[in-house]
């Protein structure tokens, strides 16, 4: 049987609005312990924030960062899939746009987040990278 999107994804999503500051959103993603931030704004998705995202397009500018909001460093040409999208097909998507994860959005609202770490707990649970991703972070 073929699994969904829904049986693996991360359900427990860390969000901000799109003019909430940059300094905000690092201090969140450290005290959450998550590496990406979805941004909404009335409940639907605009776009996702990666550390990654912040170093590059806005510390790598080297502008005042206090200034600065989200809606400057998120990524919003977004790629999302669905509940009920098969794991096998998201796989590939992943693979062809490589990218680690991917919001799981119904109706234009995000309701999970399934990553590479959650991919290989659920296709190969003895790997090292599913070993690594179900492992509790280190402080």
């Amino acid at each position: 049987m073929t699994q969904q999107v829904r049986e693996i994804m991360t359900t427990d999503l860390v969000t901000v609005e799109p003019l909430t500051s940059v300094v905000d959103v690092a201090q969140l993603m450290r005290r959450e312990d998550v590496g990406d931030v979805l941004v909404v704004d009335e409940g639907r998705l605009r776009g996702v924030v990666t550390d990654r995202d912040l170093v590059i397009r806005v510390l790598a500018e080297g502008d005042d960062i206090h200034d600065r909001t989200v809606a400057n460093a998120c990524s919003e040409d977004l790629i999302t899939v669905a509940p009920d999208d098969d794991v096998d097909e998201v796989m590939g998507l992943m693979r062809h746009r490589a990218v680690r994860r991917l919001p799981v959005v119904e109706e234009g609202r995000p309701v999970g987040i399934v990553s590479l770490g959650d991919l290989a707990i659920a296709v190969d649970p003895g790997s090292a990278l599913a070993g690594i991703s179900a492992a509790l972070p280190s402080e």
